[in-house]
This record gives C-alpha cells, sequence and structure tokens, in this order.
C-alpha cells in the first residue's frame, strides 16, 4: 500500500525537518522529495507535514507514520534479503558518540543484530574526536558522531542546537571565571566550549574533566559547573542556562554517519546495512531511553 522509497524519504524528512537536506542525504532532487511526501500524504489521506517560512515541523498524523514506516520497511528489507539469498556476515567495528550512550540507539543496535544474526557487532563508546582518528587509522568501519565544525564529509542523521546546561539551582557570578564541565581533548563539544568563550573574552576555568559521559553528569548535578550539551539530549536533572547568565551562544551541533576505509565488498555491504538502520530509526536518537 505504501511505496517504500516515499516511505524512505518521508523519515530523511521527519529526521532533518528540511526538505533540502532530506534531498542531499537521498542524493535526490528537492522536487523529487517533495513528490514523494506529496504522495504518501495521498495515500494516506492525511497532511504528514506543516511547512511554512520557519521550517518544517511533523504533524500528529506524522508521528504516528513515523512507527509504521519504521515497521514497513524493516519487513521489506528482510523479505528482500531472503529472497535475495543474501545473509550477512563477518565482523563490523562500529563506533558511536557518548550522546547516545542514555538514548535508544541500544534498540536500534538489538534489532540490527536480531536481523543479521551472522554479523559479529563490535561497538566502540568514545569522544567523537577519538572516533575519528581511530576512523582514519583504519580500526573502525562505520561510526556514528559529531561533525567538526567546518567539515561537510559524511551523512547527515540529526542536526540541533548546543546550549549550555547545569543544575537547576546553579547560579554564575559574572565576576568569575565560567565554572567548566568537560570532555578531555580531543573531545568535540570541548573544543566549541573553550573557542566560543575564548572568542567573546569570557574568562574561563575547568571545573571537572571527564572522559564519561555520566562521570560530567554527576559534577554537573553537584552544581560544579556548566556544560555545553546537544538539546535534544538534555539529561534529567539538568536543565539549559537562563540566558541572565550571559553565556555565548554555542551554535549548532551535526552528527553524521561515516563510513571507514574498503575492507572489502561483503564488510561494505554490512556497514551499508547498519546505516541504513540508523538513518530509519533516526528519530529515536534524540529520545531518552526507556526509564531513563
Amino acid at each position: 500500500m505504501y511505496d517504500p522509497g516515499q516511505l524512505r524519504t518521508f523519515l530523511a524528512v521527519s529526521q532533518t525537518l528540511s526538505f533540502t537536506q532530506a534531498a542531499r542525504r537521498l542524493g535526490l532532487r528537492q522536487s523529487t522529495v517533495s513528490q514523494h511526501v506529496r504522495r504518501l500524504e495521498d495515500a494516506t489521506g492525511r497532511l504528514l507535514f506543516t511547512r511554512d517560512t520557519h521550517g518544517v515541523e511533523l504533524t500528529e498524523d506524522g508521528e504516528a507514520m513515523l512507527g509504521f514506516a519504521r515497521t514497513i520497511l524493516a519487513a521489506h528489507d528482510r523479505a528482500a534479503a531472503f529472497f535475495t539469498g543474501t545473509r550477512l556476515r563477518g565482523r563490523l567495528r562500529f563506533g558511536a558518540s557518548e550522546d547516545f550512550v542514555l538514548t535508544r540507539l541500544p534498540e536500534i543496535l538489538e534489532a540490527f543484530r536480531r536481523d543479521h544474526p551472522e554479523v559479529d557487532l563490535e561497538l566502540t563508546v568514545e569522544l567523537s574526536g577519538v572516533l575519528h582518528e581511530q576512523l582514519a587509522s583504519g580500526r573502525l568501519d562505520l561510526v556514528l558522531a559529531k561533525r567538526r565544525t567546518g567539515d561537510t564529509h559524511g551523512e547527515l542523521v540529526w542536526q540541533s542546537t548546543l546550549v549550555w546546561i547545569g543544575a537547576p539551582k546553579l547560579r554564575l557570578d559574572p565576576d568569575r571565571p565560567v565554572p567548566l564541565i568537560v570532555f578531555p581533548p580531543p573531545g568535540i563539544t570541548r573544543a566549541r566550549a573553550l573557542d566560543v568563550l575564548e572568542a567573546h573574552g569570557r574568562p574561563w576555568r575547568i571545573a571537572c574533566t571527564s572522559a564519561s559521559l555520566s562521570g560530567l553528569i554527576a559534577a554537573a548535578r553537584a552544581g560544579l559547573g556548566v556544560m555545553a550539551h546537544t538539546r535534544g539530549l538534555i539529561p534529567p536533572g539538568l536543565s539549559p542556562v537562563s540566558a541572565r547568565a550571559g553565556l555565548p551562544d554555542l551554535g549548532e551541533v551535526e552528527f553524521v554517519l561515516l563510513h571507514g576505509p574498503g575492507r572489502g565488498q561483503a564488510a561494505q555491504e554490512t556497514a551499508d546495512a547498519l546505516a541504513a538502520a540508523i538513518l530509519a530509526g533516526g528519530d529515536r536518537l534524540h529520545r531518552p531511553a526507556a526509564g531513563g
């Protein structure tokens, strides 16, 4: 009833909230993306997106279609793999940014392992900067991480805003250096926070350094300072710092999928399959894990 190509386009638009970015991700013309969405809306008889000069938003029916689209595409892909006789196998070295520890990424990986039981999935959770280095050195096959400022390579999965967060009762003294809670180098959010503060002439000091996201969250909840964090992934017990604190804007952050150097057709097909699963379930990457 629903065309898989149109459903993939719908998911790409729902994840980027941009027809232009969805077209770039899918390698289609923007007019084709609009046509796919329009035909899907005709098939459902419902409006899936609201569009105006300010941007694109999912409607309630669009939110409902997200779950149906993922289920339909997963069944479609399993059927295609079964009847074409292709079974993925081998080792896949996947690296994910610390940012996704508390999201529903594990659900996506669990479904991938269930659909491809002969794939040995090796997961590395690290800082985005470290993952970039490991990918470049050939130690990883696929990476889901932040894109460095100015970089254009990688397949866009999600774009959000970086914000300053801290304990709700935290108050910053404007006459004292900003107490920072940061990842160690080469953390990308660390570099962004320091660059922005330096550019605005705002003094700072390191109040806590930890390579573990849980360590940073604990320090922030204890009121030791502020940390730069993705708006869509703010942990429970923390909140955006009030604009009255006068902290400078941190800008946007982009999460992308990056493929490592080629290791043969079989390895590439396995990495492509996991990348497709992540893109199909990308909206779950900025939702907290159940019970989190």
